[in-house]
């Protein structure tokens, strides 16, 4: 009997594989330093693309606890040193909370860029659109949760000398995002190693498409400016001394605005400056409520009758309770006093900073938890009328939450104003926060001004360009002839919608992968003619 040679066993078909783990580990990093360097101070938004394409390359085919891992590499890498100003106030293990936690929800991404991998490979040319999507969904959770979201850090705030920026007259800060990430989709498309016979003319179609969508924007036209102008003169006070220790200079911070606004009124007097229209003053400016202290009021009437022109003043109101405080802007006019009826109230206080959610827990993370009062939140948009112009007031943090800007616009706001106070911050948190306006007055089609304690204080264009900015710990006095009013734009027309039709697009995206993911596992072959290794 004859023996028959046995087949060889068969060998599994060798397929797609995601980076070497430490390479991958390498680009995630290298990812969150790119991040970080596209945000002020550093300002080099070209960063933010290929950072975007850094992490998707990172993420893509790995297991989903390692695509989780490598966006919160890139997450911590980003937020440790783009928050490090908060620790100044909260102290070391808040600040690193935070990070921590902003850091997850680039670890979610992560995940959600391993779980499409499948998909990816099928229909490479879709990968910059996922990758836009994926990145504002992210956004649209993260600004939203927990306890009102914190939108620090988005991909739209780090374009303030981008093309891009002027995609947020069509569709605001989400269509931003989108635009920065589909561009490191792009180029992680072009980068992506495949040895296909089609690879150049694909490699060429991504090329085209990355720069189309990084250059492209530069063609959007920004909203066309108003005509009628009127001259709005911020006053930054200074403090004594920068840190908490603000909280208990009260009445010098006080004493400050108001004498820079009576030395306003003498220069106006000489005629070396121009009779402002409008005076606003930054948040808490003056922290004493000037409807309970009639020292604090006289004070503040002093400089509006010195002036002759209503003042915006940002004030602490005391609540009925004690212990209830309200952050405010308050119109004071000059001879009559406070306007109530032009009154904004804070509709998003700071948890942990404003207001303290649980705070017996909270108390085993910091010493300074009891510092924190409790902020009441306003209920209605920051909208106050004066004869020289309908104002959309927001404070300080409030800047980066969409529908709060919005809603001034749509009650009638002609120019933005946000009112901040920066002492117990350092410059680079005041240059974050002006990036935000910028990209609020392109969105709105509405002339905007920051005003801050201590700086930086600055007026911004439609177009989103800085004019007179102010330095950071100086007192100064600024006055420009702001255009009034305009078009509403596409942006403020659609408000959340676009962002809403990405975040349900993406959902859609998310679950149909699960077809492709089954096909892989069963080692079904994909685009690229191979199957994965199980």
């Amino acid at each position: 009997m004859t023996l028959q040679p046995t087949a060889a066993p068969a060998v599994p078909q060798s397929g797609p594989r995601p980076l070497p783990l430490r390479l991958s580990v390498a680009l995630a990093v290298a990812a969150g330093a790119g991040l970080l360097l596209s945000f002020p101070l550093y300002d080099l938004w070209w960063m933010a693309p290929i950072s975007v394409a850094l992490l998707a390359a990172a993420a893509h085919r790995r297991r989903l606890r390692a695509g989780f891992g490598a966006g919160m590499i890139a997450g911590l890498v980003l937020f440790v040193p783009l928050l490090d100003w908060t620790h100044i106030a909260a102290g070391w293990l808040p600040w690193i909370l935070l990070a921590g936690a902003q850091a997850a929800y680039l670890g979610l991404l992560g995940l959600a860029s391993a779980w499409l991998s499948p998909l990816v490979d099928r229909f490479r040319a879709a990968w910059p659109l996922l990758t836009g999507l994926l990145w504002v969904t992210q956004e649209a959770l993260r600004d939203r949760a927990p306890f009102g979201g914190f939108p620090w850090g988005r991909l739209a705030f780090a374009a303030q000398d981008a093309p891009a920026l002027r995609m947020a007259v069509l569709g605001g800060a989400p269509l931003v995002t989108f635009a920065v990430a589909a561009a490191g989709g792009a180029l992680v498309a072009l980068a992506w190693r495949t040895w296909r016979p089609v690879a150049v003319p694909a490699a060429a179609g991504f090329a085209l498409a990355a720069a189309a969508i990084i250059a492209g924007p530069a063609l959007v036209p920004t909203a066309e400016a108003a005509a009628q102008t009127r001259t709005v003169a911020i006053v930054q006070g200074n403090v004594p001394r920068l840190g908490l220790d603000f909280n208990a200079q009260r009445s010098a911070v006080l004493l400050n605005h108001v004498r820079a606004t009576e030395q306003l009124a003498e220069q106006v007097r000489a005629g070396s400056k121009p009779k402002p229209a409008l005076v606003i003053w930054p948040e808490n400016s003056n922290d004493i409520d000037p409807l309970r202290d009639s020292d604090a009021a006289q004070k503040i009437a002093r400089a509006a009758n010195a002036i002759g022109v209503p003042i915006l003043v940002g004030t602490v109101l005391r609540g009925d309770k004690p212990g209830d405080i309200r952050n405010a802007g308050l119109l004071w006019m000059p001879v009559t006093g406070p306007d109530i009826n032009q009154l904004y109230v804070k509709r998003h206080p700071v948890p942990f900073a404003e207001y303290m959610p649980m705070r017996s827990v909270a108390r085993l993370v910091s010493d300074k938890v009891d510092l924190v009062q409790n902020m009441l939140s306003g209920t209605t948009p920051g909208v106050i009328r004066t004869e020289a112009a309908t104002i959309g007031d927001v404070i300080c943090f409030e800047v980066a939450y969409d529908e709060i800007v919005r809603d001034t616009v749509t009650g009638g706001a002609e120019i933005l104003a946000v009112q901040t106070n920066n002492a117990t911050f350092n410059e680079a948190e005041a240059r974050q926060q002006l990036a935000m306006v910028r990209l609020r007055a392109v969105e709105h089609g509405r002339e905007a001004l920051m005003v801050s304690t201590v700086g930086v204080s600055a007026f911004v264009g439609t177009e989103g360009r800085v004019h007179a900015a102010t330095g950071f710990n100086v007192d100064a006095v600024v006055l420009r002839d702001m255009r009034v009013g305009g078009p509403r734009t596409l942006a403020t027309r659609l408000g959340h919608w676009p962002e809403m039709a990405m975040v349900a697009l993406t959902m859609l995206v998310l679950a149909g992968a699960v077809r492709f993911r089954r096909r892989r596992a069963n080692g079904t072959t994909d685009a690229e003619g191979k199957t994965e290794a199980r």
